[in-house]
């Protein structure tokens, strides 16, 4: 079993790195890190380096990154992985000094979607500088696509400590590594993708300030402000450029008896399984993998 103890990062590669790093700063609010790599800029919304890498290249998610242990659990983790029969590839120094960690391996999960392990992932301990008062506290999930949610529980939950909290039906499985409710989420579509990448906010007051914010410089809100039953959280999702898709939420449930929780059963169908509050619900927009050569992407000159 694979004990992963954080979600790290989220990798993406954009067409057009301006306009995508605008969003996220301008109207995202995370802060731009220096940029000493040509072709990457990194963001960040808490003590992490970053938690989102634009990439310059290829439009679509490159990868998502979750954090282990340290070196003796990665190697671990690469060895279990392989006797498992996944495709393992180590990264090189230069792409782990990218990331900002130590060391990587990177593989493929059932249905395509691209997760990368690391060790020793770099902290700041500087408060961050937003850019716009958005309220964000940290980088609170990400959310992949499968076609089938309950053979990525297996995988999920076989290899590594992800457990389920809920079910909505055959539509989702929300999944935790530590007393969040979920850290992890897999979203039924037709094939691998990143669903949405999510940041918590201090108050209710953010998400609302936010709304209208988005609403008055003409941001596209694809689902909110509600109610998540499940987490109780207060959402907000909203599409950014290249199809990927951010959600401000605040209020999540915390599992603190791990033993007690029984998983819950919600059919998306049944009016407030999605939004307690009944506002319009719809599937938020999936950024889809960036084509691969062979197990590397082909953005310009950041993962070689």
């Amino acid at each position: 079993m694979i004990t992963l103890t954080d979600i790290a990062y989220v990798r993406s590669g954009v067409a057009d790195l301006e306009t995508a790093v605008d969003f996220a700063t301008r109207i995202v609010g995370l802060e731009l890190a220096d940029q000493t790599e040509p072709g990457v800029a990194h963001l960040r919304a808490d003590s992490r380096h970053h938690c989102l890498a634009l990439v310059e290249g290829v439009s679509g998610v490159l990868a998502s990154g979750f954090t282990v242990a340290d070196s003796d659990a990665l190697e671990a983790a690469e060895s279990d992985l392989e006797r498992a029969g996944f495709a393992v590839r180590r990264g090189s120094k230069q792409e782990a000094r990218s990331r900002r960690v130590a060391e990587f391996v990177g593989f493929d999960d059932p249905f395509g979607n691209r997760i990368e392990l690391v060790s020793q992932q770099e902290t700041i301990t500087r408060p961050v500088a937003f850019s716009r008062p958005a309220g964000i506290t940290e980088f609170g999930h990400l959310c992949l696509d499968a076609p089938d949610v309950h053979e990525a529980y297996r995988f999920w939950n076989g290899h590594f400590n992800a457990r389920v909290s809920d079910w909505i039906g055959d539509a989702a499985c929300l999944m935790r590594i530590d007393p969040v409710h979920h850290k992890l989420a897999v979203f039924q579509g037709e094939s691998a993708g990143l669903c949405h990448m999510n940041f918590q906010v201090e108050s209710i007051d953010d998400v609302f300030r936010s709304w209208h914010f988005l609403q008055e410089h003409d941001v596209e809100i694809e689902m909110g402000p509600g109610r998540h039953p499940q987490s109780t959280a207060v959402f907000l999702y909203f599409l950014g450029p290249e199809g990927f898709t951010y959600e401000y939420s605040f209020g999540v449930r915390r599992i603190e008896d791990d033993a007690a929780w029984r998983p819950r059963t919600f059919d998306p169908d049944e009016p407030g399984s999605i939004d307690m509050w009944l506002g319009p619900v719809k599937r938020v927009s999936t950024q889809r993998p960036a084509p691969m050569t062979g197990t590397h992407s082909t953005p310009r000159g950041a993962d070689k």
